[in-house]
């Protein structure tokens, strides 16, 4: 059951992170699903750092998972934001 929930919150941080932060993103759901869950372990470990705890790979809360996926979301379009366009 606690796989499921946190596929859940998953995919609700992914889409808050995409609503926060406009812009084309050409991801499904399983995208945004992805995005919220790779956010929520950046968001537990920037939480390790700052809070001076153990830095081991453990997932975050809603809110972290949301400030994760924002930090993910604005490093993908970094990397790779004109993708395809041929100058």
């Amino acid at each position: 059951m606690s796989i499921i929930v946190f596929l859940i919150v998953g995919l609700i941080a992914g889409f808050i992170a995409r609503a926060l932060v406009p812009g084309p993103d050409p991801m499904g759901w399983l995208g945004t699903m992805i995005l919220g869950i790779v956010g929520s372990f950046v968001g537990g470990t920037l939480a390790a750092l700052v809070f001076n705890q153990s830095l081991d790979l453990n997932a975050s809360g809603l809110i972290g998972s949301i400030i994760g996926a924002i930090i993910v979301l604005v490093i993908w379009r970094a990397m790779g934001g004109r993708r395809g366009v041929v100058a």
